[in-house]
């Protein structure tokens, strides 16, 4: 039997950040609704914890596929040729099994991770924000920069980056791109203070962003850490802020940023006040004032990555895109 190889150029073509805003929407609200399977993801480390094989396995009951990523995760690539997620998404069919596509995940991880938090910032922010705050300067980063130029008519970007030359480099591209007014900033304070929207996109293991520099009314999207002993924001970020999740038990696993104040004895499980697929039914109450702090923490999770796949896999069929190998999956 033939499986479609799909490579990472041709996911980029065929998965434009807004069409996949209203795919990841959609996703969450099947997930909420208990119309996909999204059991625990699994990782092994390498002993030196240098990296990391994470196994991603979701079911989607509409179009009755299921999937798994097998993503590689490296921090310490950032800066180098490399990414820090490298890996494949598997797409295949409910009825007898069948290998369907073979996805390259990179693509699919920084498009549809970046479509959540813009899902997410459609709902939660205020419709009149338009100052920026971009925290890390690598591949997610530029992502969100143009999910968050999608969903709010944002004019101005502060940048800030552990690695100056690359917030730099990413400065110029924003102004060359976009032509939205944008700066490198010295401290990760000066790039917040002052503004509506924040992306923490780092791989610290330690917070990055404190709650004393956040504005009344802005809205947070922490997505940068996925383990339960890192976080990017401090617990007086957390406390201050009204929570939103992909997922409630995926983030009592996993979000550090969760998890350690809670271990702390400071939040409770109360404190999550919904799933973002929970707002989009109707049945949580998103941002309430133009003064509260919202905060949308984002894990990852496998159901993203097969609807992405899904979604990628068809437009292929469709345009004559990919490779198609011959993999066998028939009766000896």
């Amino acid at each position: 039997m033939e499986v479609l190889v799909i490579n990472q150029s041709e996911v980029r073509q065929l998965l434009p950040m807004g069409e996949c805003i209203n795919l990841m929407a959609e996703a969450l609200k099947a997930l909420s609704r208990g119309d996909a399977l999204n059991p625990p993801r699994q990782a092994m480390w390498l002993p030196d914890k240098t990296g990391l094989l994470g196994m991603m396995p979701a079911c989607t009951g509409d179009r009755k596929l299921m999937g798994l990523k097998a993503v590689s995760v490296f921090p310490g690539n950032q800066g180098t040729e490399f990414d820090s997620h490298q890996g494949v998404v598997l797409l295949f069919e409910t009825a007898h099994g069948r290998l369907l596509s073979i996805l390259d995940a990179t693509a699919i991880t920084a498009i549809r991770t970046a479509a959540v938090s813009g899902a997410a910032t459609r709902l939660l922010a205020r419709e009149d924000a338009r100052r920026l705050a971009v925290l890390g300067s690598g591949v997610q980063a530029h992502s969100h920069l143009e999910a968050m130029l999608l969903v709010r008519n944002i004019k101005r970007v502060k940048v800030w980056s552990r690695t100056q030359a690359h917030a730099v480099s990413f400065v110029k591209q924003i102004r060359e791109r976009s032509g939205v007014e944008a700066e490198v900033t010295a401290s990760a304070r000066e790039a917040v203070e002052g503004t509506d929207l924040i992306c923490t996109n780092t791989s610290s293991p330690e917070p990055v962003l404190m709650g004393e520099w956040i504005a009344p009314g802005a809205h947070i999207n922490a997505v940068g850490s996925s383990a339960a002993q890192a976080r990017e924001l401090d617990a007086a970020a957390v406390v201050k802020s009204r929570l939103f999740v992909d997922s409630r038990s995926s983030a009592v696993h996993e979000a550090g940023d969760f998890i350690v104040p809670k271990k702390d004895g400071i939040i409770g499980d109360d404190h999550i006040k919904g799933e973002i697929g929970e707002v989009l039914l109707g049945r949580v109450t998103g941002r309430e004032s133009s003064e509260e702090i919202t905060l949308f923490k984002s894990v990852g999770l496998a159901v993203e990555d097969v609807a992405a796949g899904d979604f990628v896999y068809r437009k292929a069929m469709e345009r004559n895109k990919g490779l198609w190998v011959e993999l066998g999956g028939q009766r000896c």
